[in-house]
């Protein structure tokens, strides 16, 4: 016999006699369908949004989010979406691109997101949301629950069902980030600082 022959029979026999795992059912890890079906998507989304420097608050009602939007007293612009004029009636509606560099926040909704990066998908042709979601320092993104899904895949599946998929989408996972040659990590350089996600949990946003 072969030092190969021998060598892989010996694999063999101890493979066999292994036991089929040494780590208790708990410290298994999870296969993608298991996570998804004891999580819900949106503690998964939460979870992987600040777990690139985002940050993720759930809200249960309209009232809640207006609560949430005061605490920025500066100067906030805002998309064109009807609700956003709702929720905060002081702001400036959709600046042109000179006067955008002039406010401190932007907000925006978003037309769908992914639980599985933490990523939101804004499609320009439902508001005029492209400089307030690029411009200011922060962005504050508004969503309902159920627009939130597991995959890419099944979140521009929906907006395509609801809409045609307009050819300007953005994919938003964090604040904007950058690296030198040295990888050297950089924040808010091209686009930016922080992003806060507010996730509506109550009754649907009505535009």
């Amino acid at each position: 016999m072969s030092s190969r022959e021998t060598i892989l029979g010996s694999i063999r026999s101890h493979l066999a006699a292994s036991v089929p795992s040494d780590l208790p059912e708990s410290a298994i890890p999870l296969t993608p369908s298991e996570v998804s079906a004891t999580t819900s998507l949106v503690e998964t989304f939460k979870q992987n949004l600040e777990a690139v420097n985002g940050h993720c608050v759930v809200a249960h009602s309209e009232e809640e989010i207006t609560q949430f939007l005061s605490q920025f007293g500066k100067r906030i612009a805002i998309s064109d979406a009807p609700v956003l004029r709702r929720l905060i009636v002081e702001a400036e509606v959709a600046p042109n691109a000179s006067e955008i560099f002039q406010f401190d926040v932007g907000v925006s909704t978003a037309q769908a997101a992914i639980a599985e990066t933490g990523t939101l998908v804004l499609d320009f042709a439902r508001e005029r949301h492209r400089f307030v979601s690029l411009v200011p320092p922060v962005h504050i993104a508004i969503i309902d629950a159920a627009s939130i899904f597991q995959t890419l895949g099944e979140a521009l599946a929906f907006i395509h069902q609801t809409h045609n998929i307009n050819p300007a989408v953005a994919f938003i996972t964090g604040p904007s980030r950058t690296a030198d040659i040295e990888l050297t990590l950089a924040i808010g350089v091209h686009g930016p600082q922080e992003l806060y996600v507010v996730i509506n949990n109550g009754p649907p946003l009505t535009n």
